[in-house]
C-alpha cells in the first residue's frame, strides 16, 4: 500500500483523491491476486490428494480434517487449506469435512464451522482431543484421507509453523497412515530461516485459556446475538502457558501445496523449493 502511494505522482490540489484512489486500486489488486492464488492452491491440492489418497469411497470421494481457519474469512474468498476442501466439494469429490474447535481461541468452531455450514458442505465439528479417536475408529468407514492445514510460515527445509495443535495432528496422521498436507502461498515461504528451530513462537494472554465469551443461549435453546457474556472456564489463579503456534517438522509433512504447484520431500527427506521460486531461491540461497 505504501509503495502504491509512493509511486503516485501527485499535484497539491489532487493529492487527497489520488492517494485514496491509489490505496483502493492497490487493495483491489491484492484481493485479485490472492483469489487467484487461493484457487490455484485449491486445484493443485485437490488433484494431488485424489491421486495419493490412502482411502477413497467407491465414488472416489475422500474425507479430510482441517485445523484453525483458512477460508474466506481469512483470505480473499476461497481459502488455502479450506480452499482445497472447497475445490474437492465443488468437483464432487468431498465425502466429509471434519474441523477441530482449535482451542483456546476457537477459530475452528467459531469460523470454520460457520463457513462449512454456510457453504452447505457435509461437515462435523470435533474437539481438538478427539482427532486420534476419529482416525482410529472411522478412517476406513468415513474415507479419511488427509489432514489439511494452512501455515503462518514455512521455512527452507519445510518445517512449518501453524496454529498450536497442528504438530499433534501431524503425529496422529503419520501413526494412522493419513496424509498430512500444508497449504500455503509462496509468500509464506521463508527461505532465510533454515529450520523451524529458529522460529520465535508468540505467547498469548492467559485469559484465553481461563475465560471464554460468546452469545447468550436462552432457556429455549435459541441464541441471542445481541447479548454476549464472558464466563470463567478455570480457576483464575492457575498458571497458564499459551503458545499461539507450534512447529511441525518437515518429516511429518507429505506435501506442501502452493499456487505454483505441489512440493514433495526429496530423497534427503527435506523439501526443495528452488523449482517453484527460482529467483528468490537464487537471491537468498544461491545455486
Amino acid at each position: 500500500m505504501v509503495r502504491a502511494v509512493d509511486t503516485t505522482t501527485l499535484e497539491q490540489a489532487a493529492a487527497k483523491s489520488a492517494i485514496v484512489d491509489a490505496y483502493i486500486a492497490a487493495a483491489e489488486e491484492i484481493f485479485r491476486k490472492d483469489t487467484e492464488t487461493n484457487l490455484s492452491i485449491g486445484e493443485h491440492g485437490s488433484k494431488w490428494l485424489l491421486a495419493n489418497a490412502p482411502v477413497k469411497s467407491p465414488e472416489s470421494k475422500v474425507s479430510v480434517l482441517t485445523h484453525c481457519n483458512t477460508g474466506s474469512l481469512a483470505t480473499s474468498g476461497h481459502g488455502t487449506a479450506l480452499g482445497i476442501i472447497r475445490s474437492l466439494h465443488s468437483a464432487g469429490n468431498l465425502h466429509h469435512a471434519f474441523c477441530t474447535e482449535t482451542r483456546p481461541y476457537n477459530q475452528g468452531s467459531r469460523l470454520t464451522a460457520f463457513e462449512l455450514v454456510y457453504e452447505r458442505m457435509p461437515a462435523t465439528l470435533i474437539t481438538d482431543s478427539m482427532a486420534g479417536a476419529l482416525f482410529a475408529t472411522q478412517k476406513a468407514s468415513r474415507y479419511i484421507a488427509a489432514v489439511i492445514v494452512g501455515a503462518d510460515r514455512v521455512v527452507r527445509n519445510g518445517d512449518t509453523a501453524n496454529k498450536v495443535g497442528t504438530y499433534a495432528l501431524a503425529v496422529l496422521a503419520r501413526h494412522h497412515g493419513i496424509k498430512f498436507i500444508v497449504a500455503a502461498p509462496t509468500t509464506s515461504l521463508d527461505l532465510q530461516t533454515t529450520t523451524g528451530a529458529d522460529i520465535k513462537i508468540e505467547e498469548r494472554k492467559p485469559e484465553e485459556l481461563t475465560q471464554i465469551s460468546g452469545a447468550v443461549v436462552g432457556p429455549d435453546g435459541k441464541i441471542d446475538v445481541s447479548r454476549v457474556a464472558r464466563v470463567a472456564t478455570a480457576h483464575q489463579e492457575i498458571g497458564v502457558w499459551n503458545p499461539a503456534f507450534d512447529v511441525t517438522p518437515a518429516e511429518l509433512i507429505d506435501a506442501i501445496v502452493t499456487e505454483k504447484g505441489v512440493v514433495e520431500k526429496g530423497e534427503n527427506g527435506a523439501f526443495d523449493f528452488r523449482d517453484i521460486m527460482p529467483e528468490r531461491w537464487a537471491a537468498v540461497v544461491g545455486k
